[in-house]
C-alpha cells in the first residue's frame, strides 16, 4: 500500500530515510555523483540552514509496502516572493520510482501545503540556494553531472512531471568546451587588454586559500550584487552570503577565482572549480576514513574543470568587464592545462552569456528545465 509521510525534521530515523532515498535509487547510475551525507542532512536542519531564518519548508517521503520509493520538498521562500512581487511555492528533491501513482502522491501534499499558505503557483526543482542546482534533467542522460552543483534524473521524470501539468519556466544549458577549441577571440582579448592598460579595472589573484577568505566576505557582496536582473535572483541575507562563500571556499582551488576590482572594491568574479565528481563517486557520501584524503588528491589529478559562478556588476558590463572576464578564465584553464572545459547552468534568460559561450565554441550538450504549475 502507498503511503505518504510529512518528514519529523527532528527525527533522525525519518531524516535518514529521506536523505538516503537518491543513494539506493541512482546505486547503479554511473552519472550521479550523491552529495556528502553531512551536506544532504543540512537541508532539513532548520537550525543550521540559513534558509529557515526566514522562509518555511517541509519535506515528504512516499513507502510503498515499507520500501522508500519518492521524495519531494515544498519550500516557501518569503525573500524571493517578496522581491518579486509574487506568491511561488517551489519544489526540490524531488525523485521517484517510473510510476505515475507514486509522483501523483507525492506532489499532492505539496499543492495543498502552497495553497494552505495562500501560494497561488508551484515552481521547480529550485532549491534553497544559489548553489543548488536547477531543473529537471531534460537532454543529457549519458554525462555525468558536475559534481553536486546541478541535478541528476532518469529519463522518465519529465514525463512524470509533465502528466501533472507542469510546463516550462525556463531552461539551463550546459555547455562543453574541449581544451583545444576554448580560444578568446582576438575582439575580446583585445578589450580585455585595453580595459587593464587602463588600469580603473584590475584582476585580484590570490596567493594562497588564507588569503580568499579574508577577502570571502567583499566576493559575497559582490555575488550578491552582480545577479539583481536574473531570473532567480533574490537579496541574501548576511548568514546566506557566509553559507555560499564557505561552501565555494571548501572545494576551491584559490587559483582558479579571480575578482575584477575597482578600487580595491570586488566589481566581478570568476569561480571555477576543479571536477571531484569521480571522488565523490567513490566516497559514497563518507568523508572518513578514505573520501576527504581521496577528494584532496582528486583536485590535483583532474583534468576538467567547471566555470560555475561568473558575473559582473551591471554598471561594468558595458565596458569591458564581460572581456576582461572570459579573457581571465581563458588564462586559468590553459595555465592548469585543463582538457576538459564545463560552463554549468546558464540560464536562457542570461541571453548575453549564453551569446558569449557560442563565440567561445561552446557546445550545449545538458538542459535542465524548470518547471511552474498554476494552483488552482
Amino acid at each position: 500500500m502507498l503511503s505518504i509521510t510529512k518528514v519529523d525534521t527532528s527525527n533522525k530515523t525519518q531524516v535518514r530515510k529521506f536523505v538516503q532515498f537518491p543513494y539506493k535509487h541512482y546505486r547503479d547510475c554511473p552519472f550521479w555523483v550523491p552529495p556528502l551525507f553531512i551536506d544532504a542532512n543540512l537541508f532539513l536542519d532548520r537550525k543550521k540552514h540559513p534558509f529557515f531564518e526566514h522562509s518555511d519548508a517541509d519535506f515528504f517521503i512516499a513507502e510503498l509496502d515499507g520500501q522508500v520509493v519518492g521524495r519531494i520538498g515544498v519550500l516557501e521562500n518569503k525573500a524571493f516572493n517578496l522581491y518579486h512581487n509574487t506568491k511561488e511555492a517551489q519544489f526540490y528533491f524531488f525523485e521517484s520510482i517510473d510510476d505515475q501513482d507514486v509522483a501523483n502522491a507525492l506532489f499532492e501534499p505539496a499543492f495543498d501545503w502552497a495553497r494552505a499558505r495562500g501560494l497561488t503557483r508551484i515552481v521547480g526543482p529550485k532549491g534553497m540556494g544559489p548553489l543548488d542546482g536547477y531543473g529537471v534533467l531534460v537532454e543529457g542522460y549519458q554525462h555525468r553531472q558536475m559534481m553536486t552543483m546541478m541535478n541528476y534524473n532518469y529519463d522518465y521524470y519529465p514525463r512524470l512531471v509533465e502528466t501533472l501539468g507542469f510546463e516550462k519556466e525556463v531552461d539551463f544549458v550546459s555547455c562543453y568546451v574541449p581544451a583545444e577549441n576554448f580560444n578568446i577571440p582576438e575582439r575580446v582579448e583585445r578589450i580585455a587588454r585595453r580595459v587593464l592598460d587602463r588600469g580603473k579595472l584590475q584582476v585580484k589573484r590570490f596567493k594562497s586559500k588564507r588569503e580568499l577568505i579574508e577577502w570571502s566576505w567583499r566576493i559575497g557582496q559582490a555575488y550578491n550584487a552582480a545577479f539583481v536582473n536574473n531570473w532567480e535572483y533574490f537579496p541574501f541575507t548576511e548568514r546566506e552570503i557566509k553559507f555560499v562563500v564557505d561552501n565555494i571556499v571548501t572545494i576551491a582551488d584559490h587559483r582558479l577565482i579571480k575578482i575584477i576590482v575597482r578600487d580595491e572594491q570586488p566589481v566581478g568574479f570568476l569561480f571555477a572549480f576543479p571536477d571531484l565528481s569521480a571522488a565523490l563517486q567513490r566516497a559514497r557520501g563518507k568523508l572518513f576514513p578514505f573520501g576527504l584524503p581521496d577528494l584532496l588528491l582528486e583536485m590535483r589529478r583532474t583534468k576538467t574543470v567547471s566555470g560555475n559562478g561568473m558575473g559582473i556588476l551591471p554598471e561594468f558590463q558595458g565596458h569591458g568587464g564581460n572581456a576582461l572576464l572570459y579573457y581571465e578564465m581563458a588564462n586559468s584553464f590553459m595555465e592548469f592545462e585543463f582538457q576538459h572545459v564545463e560552463m554549468t547552468q546558464v540560464a536562457e534568460t542570461a541571453t548575453q552569456m549564453r551569446a558569449d559561450l557560442k563565440n567561445l565554441q561552446g557546445v550545449e550538450y545538458k538542459n535542465h528545465r524548470v518547471y511552474h504549475r498554476e494552483l488552482n
